[in-house]
């Protein structure tokens, strides 16, 4: 799956979830999945918390990640 296949699944939508990134169809965060991540839970554990989740959902929350941090819009400093 390319990275454009990835990003076609996330939805940012302003009646959808507040206009917050999200997985479509699901209105599951993309900012949960990565906080999930983030603590060490593997795909499969996230999975098993949100049933409507696949293993292609969970790259394409890291490819909007990863295109976020691309564009460098915010420093850590």
């Amino acid at each position: 799956m390319t990275a454009q296949n990835l990003l076609d699944r996330v939805t940012v939508d302003p009646t959808i979830c507040a206009g917050k990134p999200s997985i479509r169809g699901t209105r599951i965060y993309i900012a949960i999945i990565l906080d999930a991540l983030a603590e060490g839970l593997t795909p499969e554990q996230i999975i098993d918390h949100y049933p409507s989740l696949t293993i292609e959902d969970i790259r394409a929350a890291v490819a909007y990640a990863a295109e976020l941090a691309r564009e460098n819009i915010w420093k850590v400093s």
